[in-house]
């Protein structure tokens, strides 16, 4: 008799049906896998491998499919039968097929441009007159001050564009002369008029963009092409956008407050000044509607955001009265503390640029490392201080419109913060309260043939003013705020009545107790 360990027995998961009239091999082998079947314990386990194969893979099974019938001492089992249904699509959400992207003209970048320009120009001219005065201490704070900007905006253009791992070294050596913004203005330029003469032809995008948008009070996705000159001339713009903030907030507010300072205290105003004055105000007030527009941008990045003129209008006297009568308040309180007040300034500065890294060391988190792939530690630690000292100037002049996050992937807080906004304009309001009141009472030799009292009102109230145009745009006129879960009403509901807030939710909360003990009774 042959060893049964020689029979190499296979445990089928689905037996076939076998035949009586079999070999006696086949017969042995058979009547072996029939003691194994009959086991209880190989029973269940082929049943619960039967409910394992149900769960995974939506398969139909049950004990009827696994009758066996013995006839005549031969025992067949019945082939189950299986059923797989067919697994549902996945649902994919609507998307509108939106126009190609239109080739606009860059009124933003020329625009850009001439406030750098005129600036710069204004800037040096000035300086030419304080050297023939022999007033170099003027001098040497109006060159530093633009010369500070203007190295910062060339950076800007290289680092938005890339053009240090690229071939181009007559480019390179203009933005080297602080020449990089105008050249830059002839390449987008000159970029434009090449699709205008090829606007019949249809070009082949290089992209596809998705964005969010509501049309007629509902959310819908569009998609369009974008081709590859349009897409040069958004890299373009979105360059300068970012230039704008720097040249206005590390340039411009430093530049306005010096210059204004100096015609407080000078016997006579040159018309250069008044052009550099001008120039700087125009850059500061432009670069503060930039920066609410790119906040908007940045948090609600699905979107497509449109701006209209009322909301451009009301963000524009918003930021100009916020700054001037900020920058006027500085400027007054500097010139009756003259040095005593620069303590101040520095440590209001510096408590402003400390107080993101303090959140991110509290954090624990570790430094971000998506800024630039190509970026070691150092690189993207000096990119954050940069980020930094320019949220510190927003902060230091007017609200920068986003709270600088340095533990979140994106870099800024993206949700609307109600509450940041309501504690910076509560202490910039005290703060200014309080300058305009030192320049009131030890502000004598100051404006000597003006009425101090009249001057001090007039600021608050042009601040006051500021904040009301704030309040009117994010209540009525910003593009997304139907988005909101609480709009500036609210808010204000629940700052200034608490109690009314408080009685409305106990209501709420005891609305179903009132009906659990009706239905009791």
């Amino acid at each position: 008799m042959a060893d049964p360990r020689q029979d190499n027995i296979p445990t089928p998961f689905f037996p076939k049906v076998i035949r009586a009239n079999s070999l006696q091999r086949d017969r042995r082998s058979l009547f072996q896998l029939i003691s194994v079947l009959d086991s209880p314990s190989r029973s269940r386990d082929f049943y619960h491998s039967c409910q394992s194969w149900q769960t995974l893979g939506n398969t139909k099974f049950s004990r009827n499919h696994m009758k066996t019938m013995s006839r005549g001492g031969i025992t067949r089992v019945q082939e189950s039968h299986i059923e797989v249904p067919a697994r549902p699509q996945p649902v994919q959400e609507a998307i509108c097929r939106g126009p190609k992207s239109p080739c606009r003209f860059p009124f933003s970048i020329l625009f850009s441009t001439f406030l750098y320009c005129g600036e710069a120009a204004s800037a040096l001219y000035m300086a030419r007159v304080y050297q023939k005065n022999n007033d170099f201490y003027w001098m040497t704070y109006t060159i530093i001050f633009f010369l500070v900007a203007s190295i910062m905006d060339q950076l800007t253009l290289i680092f938005v564009h890339r053009d240090l791992a690229k071939d181009k070294p007559l480019l390179l050596f203009m933005h080297l002369i602080l020449m990089g913004p105008l050249i830059r203005c002839l390449e987008a330029l000159i970029k434009y008029f090449e699709v205008w003469q090829k606007a019949e032809e249809e070009e082949p995008y290089v992209s596809l963009t998705r964005k969010k948008m509501f049309q007629n009070g509902q959310e819908v996705l569009l998609e369009w092409e974008v081709g590859h000159s349009v897409r040069a001339l958004t890299m373009h713009r979105n360059a300068y956008k970012r230039m704008t903030q720097i040249q206005a907030f590390l340039g411009s507010v430093p530049q306005l407050t010096y210059q204004l300072y100096v015609s407080l205290i000078s016997p006579e105003i040159p018309l250069g000044r008044v052009l550099l004055i001008a120039f700087a105000l125009i850059s500061v007030t432009y670069g503060a509607t930039l920066c609410n527009m790119l906040a908007i941008q940045i948090k609600y990045d699905d979107y497509k955001v449109p701006f209209h003129a009322p909301e451009i209008i009301c963000v524009t006297i918003w930021r100009s009265l916020e700054i001037t009568s900020r920058l006027i308040i500085l400027v007054l309180f500097a010139a009756t503390l003259r040095l005593k007040a620069l303590p101040f300034f520095l440590i209001n500065f510096v408590i402003i640029l400390l107080e993101p890294w303090v959140r991110f060391w509290k954090s624990g988190a570790q430094m971000p490392n998506n800024i630039e792939k190509n970026f070691s530690r150092v690189g993207t630690l000096v990119v954050l201080v940069s980020i930094t000292v320019l949220y510190s100037a927003i902060n230091f002049s007017c609200w920068p419109a986003m709270q600088l996050r340095l533990a979140d992937r994106d870099l800024v807080e993206k949700t609307q913060n109600w509450s940041h906004m309501a504690l910076h304009y509560t202490l910039r309001l005290l703060e200014n309260i309080a300058m305009v009141l030192v320049f009131r009472f030890l502000g004598a030799k100051v404006l000597m043939n003006y009425c101090h009292t009249f001057i001090c009102v007039q600021l608050i109230v042009t601040y006051l003013i500021s904040i009301t145009f704030m309040l009117l745009f994010y209540q009525y006129l910003h593009p997304l705020r139907s988005l909101f879960s609480h709009n500036i009403a609210d808010y204000l509901h629940c700052v200034c009545c608490p109690w009314s807030s408080r009685v409305s939710s106990e209501n709420v909360e005891s609305a179903p107790e009132t009906q659990l003990n009706r239905g009791v009774v």
